[in-house]
């Protein structure tokens, strides 16, 4: 704005020096101030409104960063989920008294003590389901040897029964 100053003041200089008519040197200085008082006003109205705009972004960057912010955040804590040097936590139920109990995932471990019952129960990591097509009745937990066994029971209970009856008819006849 000094510049600008400087060369107004320049241009009035210049003009009263090589203008010798009075009242057309105060026409042309009135008319000329008008004239730079409307550029001055538009140059005013345009750095209010860039002003106003730079602040509407500044806002909106200021949204953005929170945003960002938040999202790291959360970024953050699914790293930490997924890449925890704690090691991950492995939920077990007891087979022998479904007692429900959480241990670190520790590959070199193959057995577990159960905090409640005191058995010790053998840890597979390798994700291989494998299940033993028959029961051998050793363990106290899945009472699914007790269920089988009361199926196979009935079935055989059914069957001689069916046997007896069938002799019962056959001598009859």
């Amino acid at each position: 704005m000094a510049k600008l100053r400087e060369e107004y003041n320049n241009f009035l200089e210049d003009i009263e020096k090589n203008l010798k008519n009075k009242e057309d040197l105060e026409y042309i200085k009135v008319r000329f101030s008008m004239f730079v008082d409307k550029v001055i006003d538009e140059m005013d109205m345009l750095v209010d409104y860039k002003t106003q705009k730079m602040n509407e972004i500044e806002e909106k960057q200021k949204e953005i960063d929170d945003k960002m912010s938040k999202m790291q955040q959360i970024i953050d804590n699914i790293e930490k989920d997924i890449y925890s040097d704690e090691g991950f936590d492995f939920e077990i139920i007891c087979p022998y008294c479904d007692n429900q109990f959480v241990i670190d995932v520790d590959e070199d471990k193959t057995e577990v003590e159960c905090p409640v019952c005191n058995n010790i129960i053998e840890l597979d990591w390798s994700g291989d389901v494998e299940e033993d097509s028959e029961c051998n009745g050793s363990c106290l937990g899945c009472h699914g040897c007790d269920e089988e066994q009361e199926t196979q029971q009935d079935d055989k209970k059914q069957s001689t029964q069916n046997e007896n009856k069938k002799e019962e008819n056959d001598d009859d006849m």
